[in-house]
């Protein structure tokens, strides 16, 4: 487990700077999506994953934290939560979220310490 969802997991296989963009994304039952965009600054990582038509088109932002492996060779990220945690994450919209300090809390809470998922991370 990692310290801060907002920072990969030491296990997850991320290697700094590496491009992610056009990655396919696992949850754990199943595709979600492809990435879009992503960030690896230190303590504030994460992806921007493009759903397609899986929930209406739309695109999530999933804390770097949530990943639990990286497969370079076959091009996919999994994330260690089920597509319906993933769906019903607070809703995405990257052109009012990305900057928005109140929505990463908001996300932080969900997938780190005190939202459903808990596991001991630190926000």
């Amino acid at each position: 487990m990692t310290e801060n969802v907002w920072s990969y997991q030491s296990t997850a296989g991320h290697l700094a700077g590496a491009d992610l963009t056009g990655y396919k994304v696992e949850a754990v039952d199943g595709s979600i999506g492809k990435v879009d965009k992503h960030s690896d600054e230190v303590a504030d990582a994460y992806l921007v994953v493009d759903t397609g038509p899986w929930i209406f088109g739309n695109e999530v932002l999933l804390p770097a934290g949530t990943v639990s492996r990286i497969d370079v060779d076959e091009r996919k990220i999994y994330v260690d939560r089920s597509k319906d945690q993933i769906k019903d994450a607070p809703e995405f919209h990257s052109d009012k979220h990305l900057g928005d300090e109140g929505y990463r809390e908001q996300l932080g809470i969900y997938y780190g310490m005190g939202g459903p998922f808990g596991g001991g991370r630190i926000v």
